[in-house]
């Protein structure tokens, strides 16, 4: 094949990486995406974000209506029919993946499908279904992503010990399932199964789950949890696992005591590891940190000049909203502009029933590293729309700096929290204060306006909640 050559070859066609070829594209420069996969759009559209979000939303359902009998509407028991619920998935995944393409191609963005190998700082080779195809380029951006992590004492080639990516397929409902890690995807791929009616026993080695938020804001969801699991195990070690027949036999250690189990799947959420092996950065000056992420300034840019790193790969956060910003700065720095990820708020959601989002400084952090604040808290047993749809076990809370009365971080956890989040991004990139959330009129009834009431209890005059005055 003919060597090709472009001005910016993108490794990896993630949330990441496609939003940088397209960008770098719309402003002009000639880009080749290289993807191993057949299907665009990387973990997050096609194992990870939204196939999770559409199992949630599906099995939700089966939840809504059960707990619709209160009200005077019953339903009779679900028939879940996997094949279809796979297929309804797949579509989704189709659809979306499609729509990537041909936006790409419209763009005049060439599109090669292959695994990519950097012979040097400006080659990089593509094994592709054809054979070998080499691109020279001016620039290249790394997004490669992530994928599960699996300690080897698990891993034994046994397709009912599971991660993320196979969970996603719903082959089947296992009658008893273990969950190990009580981070976001164990919660959340927890509660799609025990909503399908799995028996959901979860792991985790820390003393709480969801540990990156605040105890009161994921009290709720550990509340909700506990009533669809079975049991949830904290401070437990999973000691070893082996197979037994049709069954796994789990040996865990909680309470002081060791307890030998079967279950019919083990699901292993225990995090994520950087997708950085046998991509040939040895022969760049690309250097990775002791957990084999790309080490990255401010501006994407790797200890190489060439080469920019994006996304999971870069490390800090592993979110796909977080990698499309990247994407933008990466492309922006290749421009010549002055654009650097610094002072960027990143939102948090976990899409587990209820939602639980948060962004910029959390009150733990903010009593960590001594910060001085204040915390306002409007309860959504108080907020009408909560109350029209049974949802009363919400709570919107911010953290205020006393002085400047500016927003220096919010936290929401209830039925829609990740929607509602994005107006708390927006308040803190703005610099704004407690007074502007207040003083903005929000529609009644939403819960939108829980924000507005908490920031008008920092002031002690929230129409719908008693709020201590604030003296000075």
């Amino acid at each position: 094949m003919d060597t090709l050559t472009t001005e910016i070859v993108v490794i990896g066609a993630g949330p990441g990486g496609y939003a940088a070829a397209f960008y770098a594209a719309d402003m002009g420069k000639k880009v080749i995406l290289v993807e191993r996969e057949k299907r665009l759009g990387g973990v997050c559209l096609n194992a990870g974000c939204i196939p999770s979000k559409a199992l949630l939303y599906a099995t939700h359902q089966i939840t809504a209506a059960r707990e619709s009998a209160h009200r005077g509407i019953t339903f009779a028991p679900p028939t879940i029919d996997l094949a279809k619920l796979r297929a309804w998935k797949e579509s989704i995944l189709q659809k979306l993946a499609g729509g990537v393409a041909f936006l790409g191609q419209k763009r005049g963005v060439q599109v090669l499908a292959g695994r990519g190998y950097f012979e040097d700082s400006q080659t990089l080779r593509v094994e592709t279904e054809q054979g070998q195809q080499f691109i020279k380029f001016e620039q290249a951006i790394l997004a490669t992503g992530s994928l599960p992590a699996l300690p080897k004492a698990f891993d034994l080639g046994n397709p009912r010990i599971m991660t993320s990516t196979e969970a996603l397929e719903i082959e089947d409902i296992p009658e008893r399932m273990l969950v190990v890690g009580g981070g976001y995807i164990g919660m959340e791929l927890g509660t799609v199964y025990a909503a399908l009616g799995s028996q959901i026993i979860l792991v985790e080695a820390l003393e709480n789950v969801l540990t990156g938020a605040d105890p009161d804001l994921s009290r709720p969801v550990i509340q909700n949890a506990k009533k669809a699991f079975q049991e949830i195990r904290l401070k437990a070690k999973v000691l070893s696992m082996a197979t037994a027949g049709k069954q796994i036999k789990v040996v865990t250690e909680f309470d002081g005591r060791q307890v030998e189990e079967l279950y019919d799947r083990v699901l292993v959420a225990v995090g994520r590891r950087p997708n950085s092996t046998d991509l040939g950065l040895e022969n760049t000056r690309v250097q990775l940190d002791d957990k084999g992420f790309v080490k990255v300034n401010s501006g994407q840019q790797t200890d190489d000049p060439q080469i920019y790193a994006i996304g999971d790969i870069a490390g800090g956060v592993l979110l796909a909203h977080k990698a499309h910003k990247e994407a933008r700065i990466a492309v922006e720095v290749i421009l010549g502009e002055a654009s650097r990820f610094e002072n960027i708020v990143i939102p948090a959601v976990v899409f587990t029933d209820p939602e639980l989002a948060w962004c910029g400084l959390t009150e733990a952090e903010a009593r960590e590293r001594n910060i001085t604040c204040e915390v306002t808290k409007f309860p959504w047993s108080a907020s009408g729309r909560a109350m029209s749809f049974d949802r009363t076990d919400g709570l919107t809370k911010m953290v205020i700096d006393p002085e400047s009365e500016r927003v220096l971080g919010v936290g929401i956890v209830g039925a829609g929290a990740g929607e509602l989040i994005a107006e708390a991004a927006l308040a803190l990139e703005m610099g704004a204060t407690a007074e502007d959330i207040a003083l903005t009129v929000h529609p009644h009834p939403t819960l939108s306006e829980t924000l507005m009431e908490a920031a008008e209890a920092y002031y002690g005059h929230a129409t719908h909640t008693l709020a201590r005055k604030r003296v000075g």
